[in-house]
């Protein structure tokens, strides 16, 4: 997350608990692929460097993804012409600028804590805050604050 000033983007990466589930997937992918190739080197009797080639491509691929996770992803964006969203699911409207944002709302749906943009044509966009790294009240309040310069 970067600092909000005018003129500046401000990025919210992905959540870090959500982040474990992503890398914990891909650790239980990782696995099953090595099963299966455990099972073809001992049925074909193969050479035991392919399963240690696959683990190696593996372990690098988890790197990667735990890179991409912690540093590149970025779920919402904030600039001073809008908003932009990716990688969450039912988010309705997933950018827009802040002129056609009529305001922001906190909600609940599903007992889920979100954060709601309800836009002045009908649509909406709705943030579940769990899914943000950061504390939720701050980044209620950057939305908040992006909206109100927009507006003058």
């Amino acid at each position: 997350m970067s600092s909000a000033q005018p003129n500046r983007v401000t990025d919210y990466r992905l959540a870090p608990p959500v982040a474990a589930r992503f890398v914990g997937a891909y650790l239980v992918l990782l696995a099953l692929v090595l099963l299966a190739i455990t099972a073809v080197v001992a049925a074909a009797d193969l050479n035991a460097d392919l399963l240690v080639l696959v683990l190696g491509l593996g372990v690098l691929g988890l790197i990667a993804l735990g890179w991409w996770l912690r540093t590149r992803l970025v779920v919402v964006r904030l600039t001073e012409a809008g908003y932009r969203v990716r990688m969450i699911r039912a988010v309705g409207a997933s950018e827009a600028r802040w002129t056609e944002v009529e305001d922001a709302v906190a909600a609940a749906p599903s007992g889920i804590e979100c954060l709601v943009l309800r836009l002045r044509d009908g649509r909406s966009t709705t943030i579940p805050v769990q899914l943000v790294a950061g504390d939720k009240d701050d980044f209620a309040r950057d939305v908040r604050a992006h909206l109100q310069r927009a507006a003058g």
